[in-house]
């Protein structure tokens, strides 16, 4: 295994994602000698299981609309979106070979639907603008000299050795899919130089239920429902759209989205309740005149059949034993108490939320480096000089769209060009 070129670096880059990835290129395209260093044995792995393999680039939402979807401080990235946004990284992987299409929802994906394409793109602008990659290289340490830093102490398979740059940029991540290298080390990097860190926590993460209900109904997805979290009985938030039941509780779209309240609320013990409407188009007053006009043209029908009209086939059973209405019993014969029932819990039907999945299932970490000890229009740090930060290890983040992915290239971008200024002073 070669040791890295003991030469003084203009820039190493820690971590060969999506913000590692486009801090190397850009940095290296505006002239820097730059090293980018990873510690798994490949670059961008976790950008390959984004989208379920298809890669949400970005979203195509006006930026104020944007912002609106980002936590805990959207003011905190205007800077890194100004200078480079959603059309700059679709412009940027057009040039490399790879399309991209606007989709529902203003999501963008590429055109293959795959995202070892936009890997493979953000490689061969990298490789073009002759960044040094070295794989299996772990940063065990920062040097800091006299409040500025001066380079890396790095483990790698030909051994240890310390390398020095003029600026760094961390990269690495945050907690969540840790099998893809981001295992919350660059937390005790950033720690190590006195930044405070927000507690990570999983984010875009599968919810646990209690009861056996999101067990019976597992593999069941629901479409154009409407979800609400009550916490202590207040209404916190509500989403429209698809949800899927799991063998632990429930997953999807709206309830990734809604994954990050509802763990904060957990993590102050207090009582989450998931309500879904499952027919939020309908009033109860105008869902009960449908009921009934199902039961009196199909009365002589039995219950459990009359419900197919109501429901997917696997929720029947499950609201029989929660009306405690008789399957067999005819649909002329029901009262209006049971059909009350029924009418209830197709607009309310409740789950008890007990946690949620751990890291390696959760989509992306909230919480990380503190953005109050970084500077917004640099990302340098405002405690050692030339240390910068980008991507997932910054107290950013975001709802499940593509904003996320944004969200590392933009402030990789940023904190590239923040140092090559600085260097060119």
């Amino acid at each position: 295994m070669e040791r890295i070129d003991p030469v003084n670096y203009d820039v190493i880059v820690v971590g060969a994602g999506a913000a590692g990835l486009l801090a190397a290129g850009r940095a290296a395209e505006l002239g820097g000698k730059v090293l980018l260093l990873e510690k798994m044995e490949r670059a961008g792995r976790k950008l390959l299981l984004t989208g379920k393999g298809r890669c949400n680039i970005t979203n195509d939402a006006p930026e104020d609309e944007f912002l609106k979807h980002i936590h805990p401080n959207s003011r905190f990235l205007r800077h890194a979106f100004a200078g480079f946004f959603a059309n700059d990284i679709i412009r940027l992987l057009s040039s490399h070979g790879c399309a991209t299409v606007v989709e529902r929802g203003a999501r963008v994906f590429p055109v293959s639907n795959k995202a070892a394409d936009v890997v493979h793109a953000l490689m061969q602008w990298v490789l073009k603008n002759q960044v040094q990659i070295r794989y299996r290289h772990k940063v065990e340490g920062l040097v800091i000299k006299d409040g500025k830093i001066d380079g890396l102490k790095v483990h790698s398979p030909a051994g240890r050795q310390v390398v020095h740059a003029k600026s760094v940029i961390l990269c690495t991540g945050g907690k969540s899919y840790p099998a893809t290298g981001s295992d919350g080390d660059g937390y005790r990097l950033a720690a190590g130089a006195g930044h405070a860190i927000e507690t990570p926590r999983p984010a875009l993460v599968p919810l646990e239920t209690a009861g056996e209900v999101a067990q019976r109904l597992r593999g069941l997805s629901l479409r154009n429902v409407k979800a609400t979290v009550w916490v202590n009985g207040r209404k916190a938030r509500e989403e429209f759209g698809e949800m899927v039941f799991t063998e632990f509780g429930v997953s999807g779209p709206i309830v990734l989205t809604m994954s990050r309240l509802v763990v904060d609320e957990l993590r102050q013990q207090r009582e989450v309740i998931l309500a879904v409407d499952l027919k939020p188009a309908l009033d109860e007053t105008k869902l009960d005149n449908r009921l009934m006009r199902d039961l009196k043209e199909h009365g002589t029908r039995p219950l459990a059949g009359l419900m197919r009209m109501w429901l997917p086939a696997a929720m029947i059973p499950v609201f029989l034993q929660q009306t405690g209405v008789a399957g067999g019993k005819p649909g002329h014969q029901l009262s209006a108490a049971e059909r009350r029932k029924i009418l209830l819990l197709l607009k309310d039907l409740r789950f008890t939320i007990t946690g949620c999945r751990p890291f390696k299932e959760a989509i992306i970490t909230a919480g990380g480096v503190a953005t109050t000890g970084i500077d917004p229009q640099t990302l340098e740090s405002r405690l050692v000089r030339n240390l910068h930060f980008a991507g997932e290890l910054l107290d950013v983040d975001a709802d499940t769209g593509g904003y996320n992915l944004q969200i590392a290239f933009s402030t990789g971008w940023l904190a590239a060009e923040a140092c090559m200024r600085t260097q060119n002073e």
